[in-house]
């Protein structure tokens, strides 16, 4: 079974779930929707998925957006043994936990601070970086008491979060400040099967469009 991915390659979420994918065997059939050029709002896509937005899922008419739940899904229907969303009840909260982490504090403290700048060419904005800041310090702290950011192996949480932190690359952020979370980085970059092709290389096309100007030129938007 092969499922349809709709994906912005350099997108965070995106690459969480096709690396999600990759470790768990699940094969993609890869669909670029070109958000500049407003292919999420054409019929056919809004069908799918009327919030417009990226990633989604087509798995054989069955639809679904949001990457930490296209993570869980793919996980407990094709890898329900997978150590990366554990069974227990315990376990599993935890990684639950920074999931939602992830998606309501780091993530999205994160997207107020880097997306003014990469689509609209604004200066940091000092108190929008204090809030991100913040949040990295709750993630310093969670990464005192395990090597992972939800307990003792590499999980779903861990994914979702580097997806989200990598990202950062492009505006060359230092993370030094935070000991943990640098030491966290190197090790996922090392852990992650084929973090190279699956997430160095598309934000490395990232990268180079940005340097170019090529966001800005096109007045592109963030969905």
């Amino acid at each position: 079974m092969t499922i349809d991915l709709y994906e912005m390659p350099a997108s965070g979420p995106c690459r969480a779930v096709r690396m999600v994918a990759k470790i768990i065997g699940v094969d993609l059939n890869l669909k670029e929707v070109n958000l500049r050029a407003g292919d999420q709002n054409k019929p056919e896509f809004v069908k799918m998925n009327p919030q417009h937005c990226v990633p989604t899922i087509d798995d054989a008419g069955f639809y679904l957006w949001e990457s930490r739940a296209i993570m869980k899904y793919l996980v407990n229907k094709y890898s329900p043994e997978s150590s990366l969303y554990p069974k227990d009840a315990q376990k599993r909260a935890v990684v639950d936990r920074m999931l939602f982490f992830d998606l309501g504090t780091l993530y999205k403290a994160q997207g107020e601070f880097f997306y003014p700048q990469i689509f609209h060419g604004q200066a940091p904005d000092s108190e929008k970086e204090n809030n991100y800041k913040t949040a990295l310090g709750y993630l310093e702290k969670y990464l005192e008491k395990s090597s992972y950011v939800a307990g003792d192996q590499l999980t779903l949480a861990d994914i979702s979060i580097m997806a989200s932190l990598s990202m950062m690359e492009v505006l060359v952020y230092d993370f030094s400040n935070y000991p943990k979370i640098t030491a966290w980085i190197s090790n996922m970059k090392q852990e992650i099967p084929d973090y190279k092709e699956v997430n160095d290389e598309p934000l490395e096309v990232f990268k180079n469009w940005v340097k170019i100007g090529g966001l800005r030129k096109d007045n592109a938007g963030s969905n």
